[in-house]
């Protein structure tokens, strides 16, 4: 179902995560010398379920592949149904809920429904003590967001966000260089993403669907579509919505904000060590009660930090940031979306996911002598993997959810900026707009009867 960016977080101590090696100690490890080269010891494999099956998360299963993917779960089969097949092994399901309760070999689950069931099945897995590895954005709403990362404080599982960049290469270039003064202060951050969601449901759709639709066409076979609603607010099925087209409505999807932000923004928060904005201001085109802006501009002003200075990000949302002009005439900007730093003393530029981060001026990429690396590499830069890896040791993942969670809260506030179509004063500590109490209302929005988070 899933289609295809503290403080920053506060440190997760070794301590906080200790717990789940009691979980491991019911296994008895075979030695990897035992078993043929190459080969993973029963023991060591997760068992995993997958919520959400028919998109995303078929890549992330098969990037799991290694491991024992003993449930899968969909509120449509029919879509799910290829996935489905690829696990005969696997029990199917179509309610997480009975899921999580009846099923209890389950030891990790992979989240990748739409944006707005994020948090509930995320927080009931956690509850139920599951290793949670779940899509970007984290959550739909900040207050989502914020729940999610006190639970996984307190939980005694391993938890990541599907942010794949965070175990790259290049997101890693990128912190060393600016942490050992490559390019000096950086003040201001231009991240991109040029593509639109025009016509709105995506080109799958005509664009007098930029309102929600008035006919009611007949439920697909098999489709639970209350489960697919979940949280959100009732509304009858129709195929602008699911499969694949849900990302650009505001109830369902977090936009481009979302789908491209929490990758790359990673980057900046990463590297700046960004904490909470003290203002949003954002500049729509398109924008309205249902769908998501075809292209936005969000300014985001964040105050100092410790040595570090104010940082003024802009995020240029169906546009592309202006060129770089030490950027040689022979190489172009990063499709589809990146981001520059631009310091006192050159800039950097990478892609949407942090990768191929090159210095400017040229001349600067050329002599500069790379710092040693400082910070542990991801084997195969796998990402689901180093979620097993931390269920398995009790040691933090790379992206885990109290990360994940503040990364999630910045790309949300410029939804909340755009939807309060104004400049909005932001009290972190306090999770409260300040300057326009009506903003509140997309800070937490309402879940509709009969459920809670």
């Amino acid at each position: 179902m899933k289609q295809s960016a503290t403080q920053p977080a506060k440190s997760v101590t070794r301590r906080q995560f200790l717990a789940t090696a009691a979980a491991v100690s019911a296994y008895t490890i075979v030695p990897r010398h035992v078993l043929g080269a190459g080969e993973t010891p029963p023991s060591e494999k997760l068992n995993i379920a997958g919520i959400g099956i028919g998109g995303m998360g078929a890549a992330n299963l098969e990037n799991l592949k290694t491991q024992n993917i003993v449930a899968l779960c969909d509120v449509d089969p029919s879509y799910a149904a290829k996935t489905i097949k690829k696990h005969p092994a696997a029990r199917v399901w179509t309610d997480y809920r009975e899921m999580l309760e009846q099923q209890k070999d389950i030891e990790g689950v992979v989240i990748a429904t739409p944006d707005h069931t994020h948090a509930v099945i995320a927080l009931a897995a956690m509850k139920a003590g599951k290793h949670v590895y779940c899509q970007k954005p984290l959550t739909h709403d900040i207050h989502e967001a914020r729940t999610l990362a006190q639970a996984a404080r307190q939980s005694r599982v391993a938890t990541q966000m599907g942010n794949q960049g965070h175990s790259t290469e290049g997101i890693r270039l990128i912190c060393e260089w600016i942490w050992a003064g490559a390019i000096g202060e950086v003040r201001e951050v231009d991240a991109w993403c040029d593509l639109t969601y025009y016509p709105w449901g995506h080109a799958y759709w005509s664009s007098k669907w930029a309102v929600r639709p008035t006919d009611t066409p007949p439920l697909p076979d098999k489709l639970n579509w209350d489960l697919w609603l979940g949280p959100a607010k009732e509304r009858p099925y129709h195929p602008a919505y699911h499969p694949r087209v849900w990302r650009c409505w505001w109830d369902f999807g977090c936009g481009m904000m979302g789908d491209r932000g929490a990758h790359t923004f990673d980057a900046a928060v990463w590297a700046l060590k960004l904490g909470h904005p003290a203002s949003i201001e954002a500049t729509s085109c398109g924008r309205n009660a249902d769908a998501h802006p075809l292209s936005a501009m969000v300014t985001y002003r964040f105050p100092a930090r410790d040595s570090l200075p104010p940082l003024k990000l802009t995020w240029w949302e169906g546009l592309r940031a202006p060129r770089p002009e030490e950027l040689d005439d022979d190489l172009e900007m990063h499709p589809e979306g990146g981001l520059v730093f631009n310091g006192s003393k050159g800039k950097i530029m990478a892609g949407v996911y942090g990768q191929r981060p090159i210095l400017m001026p040229s001349a600067l990429d050329k002599d500069y002598k790379r710092p040693p690396r400082t910070i542990p590499r991801i084997p195969s830069e796998n990402h689901e993997l180093d979620w097993v890896r931390a269920a398995r040791t009790g040691t933090p993942a790379v992206s885990n959810f109290e990360y994940a969670a503040h990364l999630t809260e910045i790309c949300l506030l410029g939804n909340v900026a755009k939807r309060a179509d104004a400049r909005v004063l932001w009290d972190g500590p306090n999770m409260k707009v300040t300057n326009l109490p009506e903003a509140n209302q997309y800070v937490r929005t309402e879940y509709r009867q009969g459920w809670k988070l």
